[in-house]
């Protein structure tokens, strides 16, 4: 309906609703753009607190002592690996774990000793030395394996993708099966289009992760040229006040302060979500309020 055509509460309801939205995004942008303005600014205007939302002395000089280094760029690679293997494996695991649990149990008799199986894994966890002895005696010490294979099934994640299941319609499986359809193909040409919002939500979930997590890679990698890239730029901000950094480097950190350098790899490090994000926030309500409906 055209919105002169409209009640005039709804057209109010209309203007303060835009009006409430687009205040809360004007406020959720800010500490972005102040961010930005300060890895782009000069060392003397960030360490005074000059800067607010435009740089203020404007140099690319903390994001091109990020760039040149090859450590830098072994690090973005090795987090570019994580994201993308890490989440393929994620996704299948979820989506495999998730399709037979979703059975009733006249269909699947061992269902409920599985549920519980998977259950007790989101209460009580192995904690951090039983893990790391696990990933040690497994052999992926030092390796991208390390980093993937011991998150590679999210149990929340199956039982958001497992109530989806369950909201689909029986008489689409059923009429399916008639025509000849096997399991896998039910899965692939029915559930999965249907549970598009859940899957798009927890694809954001899984990428947001992988690309976040930096203690693993402090923990499970011995060679800094094997750290994802949050824990190359945590690294690299924690040693600037402590360690002696190589001698082509000292020019550099004359001319940038550790706020500069802070805000640029915090900035590096959003980015990418940032990006991604828009793609696949209109499913992503959806996903988590329909998958949160049923057992």
């Amino acid at each position: 309906m055209p919105f002169r055509r409209m009640a005039f509460s709804r057209q109010l309801f209309i203007v303060i609703n835009s009006i409430v939205l687009a205040s809360l995004f004007v406020l959720g942008l800010l500490p972005f753009i102040h961010l930005l303005s300060v890895s782009l600014s000069s060392n003397i205007a960030a360490l005074s607190n000059q800067v607010k939302l435009w740089p203020v002395g404007f140099t690319l000089e903390a994001y091109r002592f990020l760039g040149q280094k090859p450590e830098f760029l072994d690090s973005l690679v090795v987090s570019l690996q994580r994201v993308v293997l890490g989440t393929a494996i994620n996704m299948a695991l979820v989506v495999m774990a998730a399709y037979p649990l979703s059975k009733e149990v006249e269909r699947f008799r061992l269902r409920t000793m599985y549920v519980w199986f998977f259950a007790v894994t989101m209460f009580l966890g192995g904690g951090l030395i039983p893990t790391y002895i696990v990933v040690k005696e497994t052999g992926i010490m030092d390796s991208i394996w390390a980093l993937i294979l011991p998150g590679a099934l999210s149990v929340w994640h199956m039982v958001m993708l497992l109530n989806f299941f369950r909201s689909v319609p029986r008489d689409l499986e059923e009429a399916a099966i008639v025509d000849g359809a096997g399991q896998l193909k039910i899965l692939a040409r029915i559930y999965l289009p249907i549970s598009l919002p859940a899957i798009a939500t927890i694809l954001l979930f899984t990428l947001v992760g992988h690309w976040n997590s930096w203690f693993d890679g402090i923990l499970y990698m011995n060679s800094p040229s094997h750290y994802p890239l949050q824990s190359y730029l945590y690294t690299l901000v924690t040693k600037i006040n402590i360690e002696a950094i190589s001698t082509e480097d000292l020019g550099a950190l004359n001319r940038l302060s550790e706020k500069t350098l802070r805000s640029a790899q915090i900035f590096l490090g959003a980015l990418p979500i940032m990006v991604v994000y828009p793609f696949l926030q209109r499913y992503f309500i959806k996903g988590i309020t329909v998958g949160s409906v049923k057992e």
